[in-house]
């Protein structure tokens, strides 16, 4: 009997093997995917790019003179500005004050806006509809009318709690940085807690059920299952709350009208805003700029930082 015969197998010359590759798709659609694009680009481009650009420019300028009287003309002054930035005390105080704010803040504040949502999304709580309504209404107030109203309730001559604000002066030096972070916090935990809350509808319900079934209580699952998958949302918050502190400024500005203890030079942003209304632009552009750097300097620290802590 014969061998069966055997499939040839295509030798590494073969023509097989010189088969071009096929094309890769083109892309179709261009033009639809630039009308779609085109507007955010647009809007992008003139609302940030172009305002960052110029404040780059201005704060490269310094004024010139010609005598005492003379007229004022923008001249290019290198690093100027940036040196008179990193000599003005005041400025980097304001951002190591708002760096003890972020410190105790925004701790406070994500753990509330946390242990909300875990209630919220718990089974055990009635009512859903009207806490997640009743926690975010205070985001619905704008900043500088809660500011107000808890200026009001904090001044010892006004405040109906007077009972209270007679023996702690909450708008003293001392308290007044932790006051206007009770405010900033009644503010923004609604508007975190949301983001987490739709966090954790996302995840699948059949990661309980199989937790129960383990033996796992509510509180197990919250620790185990909930707070780890919903990570990404909480340093989501994380960040932005590191970026509204930084640029803290409505509530400070408002608080100077019941504290002497806050000063044009309280906040980094408050201190870009006194600068400019002197008017020295191109001093309160290098602050801008300078402030910008830090905000994002920190930002990606803490970015990074969390996740080199996730991939261990």
């Amino acid at each position: 009997m014969s061998a069966p015969a055997v499939p040839m197998t295509d030798a590494p010359g073969s023509a097989a093997r010189k088969r071009p590759r096929a094309a890769r798709p083109r892309v179709q659609h261009r033009g639809a995917i630039l009308a779609f694009v085109l507007p955010f680009g647009t809007l992008f481009a003139l609302f940030y790019l172009v305002p960052i650009g110029y404040a780059i420019y201005q704060s490269l300028l310094v004024i010139e003179r010609e005598g005492t009287f003379g007229q004022a003309t923008e001249v290019f002054g290198g690093l100027t500005q940036y040196i008179l930035v990193f000599q003005n005390g005041p400025f980097w105080q304001s951002i190591g004050r708002v760096l003890a704010f972020g410190a105790v803040q925004v701790p406070i504040m994500l753990g509330l806006a946390l242990l909300f949502a875990l209630l919220l999304d718990s089974p055990l709580v009635r009512g859903k509809k009207f806490f997640r309504l009743a926690f975010f209404v205070p985001y619905a107030v704008p900043g500088v009318i809660a500011a107000i109203m808890w200026g009001y309730l904090y001044s010892p001559n006004l405040s109906p709690f007077s009972a209270v604000t007679e023996n702690i002066n909450f708008l003293s030096a001392d308290l007044v940085l932790w006051a206007i972070a009770n405010v900033v916090t009644w503010v923004f935990v609604g508007y975190n807690m949301l983001i987490i809350y739709s966090a954790l509808l996302a995840i699948p319900t059949e990661l309980y059920e199989a937790a129960r079934l383990d033996g796992a209580g509510q509180l197990r699952i919250a620790w185990s299952v909930k707070i780890p998958l919903i990570m990404p949302a909480i340093i989501l918050t994380a960040i932005f709350s590191i970026i509204g502190t930084l640029q803290l400024l409505a509530e400070p500005q408002v608080f100077r009208s019941f504290s002497s203890a806050v000063t044009s030079t309280f906040t980094p942003n408050l201190t870009v805003y006194s600068t400019s209304s002197i008017p020295n632009f191109n001093l309160a552009a290098a602050f801008s700029v300078v402030l910008a750097l830090a905000t994002f300097i920190l930002s990606f620290t803490f970015l990074k930082f969390t996740q080199r802590k996730e991939a261990k």
